[in-house]
């Protein structure tokens, strides 16, 4: 399964939604400032309860290899408890990858896919997760560990959450895709244009 084939279509729904540990302390949250062609995403890494994959997604920040960027990918999965839109906007570029971090899943962490949060792509096989992330719209906890979204009850590793621009990542989510671009899972879901990310930042 290529890196970027990791979420497919058609999954079932999870767990109900758990309260996140960004939301209960604001020790070891990093913060960070993505410039993108649609706006500005302001969001907090929590490297309190998800070190390694906090470390990791820095190394990208800091040597600039978000910069310059696209998201490439939105992807529908239907409507959640609100009636409203859910799925998520994928960014990031294999071409400027480094080596693999070791998998941080949530039951570990105790974070939760909800609306705003930001996790690691990753393939079938661990570690796998690089540079790749993405953003939830709406909650997504069946991309949890023991949720079901991969197959193997790892899940994915969520490791912060958006605090100011869910407007921008809305409008990515709704931006354009192409009909017939795309493998697999990913045809029909990939963005045309692509949304460039322009920089990525501490703050």
């Amino acid at each position: 399964m290529r890196r970027r084939d990791m979420i497919g279509a058609g999954l079932a729904l999870g767990a109900v939604t758990v309260l996140p540990a960004w939301a209960q302390t604001a020790a070891g949250l990093v913060r960070i400032k993505m410039t993108t062609g649609k706006g500005v995403i302001v969001l907090d890494l929590d490297a309190l309860h998800a070190p390694l994959t906090v470390k990791n997604f820095l190394r990208y920040v800091d040597l600039k290899k978000l910069d310059n960027n696209v998201f490439y990918r939105a992807m529908p999965n239907g409507n959640g408890a609100d009636g409203n839109p859910r799925g998520l906007v994928q960014g990031g570029d294999s071409r400027r990858a480094l080596a693999p971090v070791a998998h941080e899943p949530t039951s570990q962490t105790g974070l939760s896919h909800i609306d705003g949060t930001i996790s690691l792509v990753r393939g079938g096989q661990l570690p796998s997760g690089r540079g790749d992330f993405f953003i939830c719209v709406g909650d997504m906890t069946f991309l949890d560990a023991g949720g079901g979204g991969t197959g193997d009850n790892q899940g994915f590793a969520a490791f912060g959450h958006v605090v100011d621009g869910m407007d921008v990542v809305r409008a990515i989510f709704t931006a354009p895709v192409s009909a017939t671009e795309g493998e697999g899972a990913m045809k029909g879901q990939m963005l045309s244009p692509r949304v460039p990310i322009v920089t990525t930042r501490r703050v």
